[in-house]
């Protein structure tokens, strides 16, 4: 079912974005070579704790999923796409890393992901990361009244297409609000004029993600982690986004 959210209720929102956001950017600033992907998954669960908030992935078992996935965090290294399960892996220098985190404040939730490299980075992995960016900007831009979600899909599908990059429509964005996934889903390709009516009230996680050479998954022995199936690196990046009259306001934009 499609909800609008009011005004108000997209304002209070708002505390759910920035408190995903910070800890996003608490947990870049803690990943380094040899940090381990289960001492960020605790440092997350620290931060929930200590704000009062509620992971949306701890007890999540989705059809596509293997179990409840049991941390609060998706870490995905390397050739691992989306839904990366930590496990005791320390960080390597020019890994690259993205972290995906949903987390609910006050009863709304906010969800978001961003991919870096640790250490040394390869040039080809900071244009994969650059160009998630440059979809995720330009799927945002068509996110206002008047459009319909093939604008957001065309939009993202337009940048990867450029770059020669083929886009697995599997899994992409969603709506949000009072849990993390819902209507409507927002793939990352699409026709112009197709789909939902954008209206005001309306909040999706925009989220394009890319792998080199391929659009094709392979399930880890995790049953959890979706990995490249050529073995090439993956980047991802996504904001929770409001469509009002004024335009796209991010809710899980950086503050400060």
């Amino acid at each position: 079912m499609i909800e609008l959210r009011s005004p108000q209720e997209i304002q209070q929102m708002e505390a759910a974005g920035e408190f995903v956001s910070s800890t996003l950017a608490t947990l870049r600033n803690h990943a380094a070579v040899g940090v381990d992907l289960l001492e960020l998954d605790a440092l997350a669960h620290e931060l929930i704790r200590d704000r009062g908030a509620e992971s949306c992935y701890l007890d999540y078992a989705p059809s596509f999923g293997s179990g409840p996935f049991g941390f609060v965090l998706c870490t995905s290294v390397n050739d691992a796409a989306l839904h990366g399960k930590p496990h005791s892996y320390r960080l390597q220098d020019g890994d690259l890393l993205s972290i995906d985190f949903a987390a609910k404040v006050d009863g709304w939730v906010a969800d978001s992901a961003q991919s870096f490299v640790v250490g040394t980075a390869r040039a080809e992995d900071l244009e994969l990361i650059e160009l998630t960016e440059r979809a995720l900007a330009a799927g945002i831009a068509a996110a206002v009244p008047g459009n319909k979600i093939g604008h957001i899909s065309y939009a993202i599908g337009a940048v990867a297409k450029a770059a020669k990059i083929k886009v697995n429509l599997q899994f992409g964005g969603h709506g949000v609000g009072k849990t993390m996934h819902g209507e409507p889903f927002v793939p990352n390709d699409g026709r112009p004029g197709r789909g939902l009516p954008l209206q005001p009230g309306l909040v999706v996680a925009i989220e394009p993600w890319f792998m080199r050479g391929t659009d094709k998954l392979k399930v880890a022995d995790d049953g959890w982690t979706l990995l490249s199936a050529n073995g090439s690196r993956a980047a991802h990046s996504e904001h929770t986004v409001a469509i009002t009259e004024d335009g796209p306001l991010v809710l899980t934009r950086p503050r400060g």
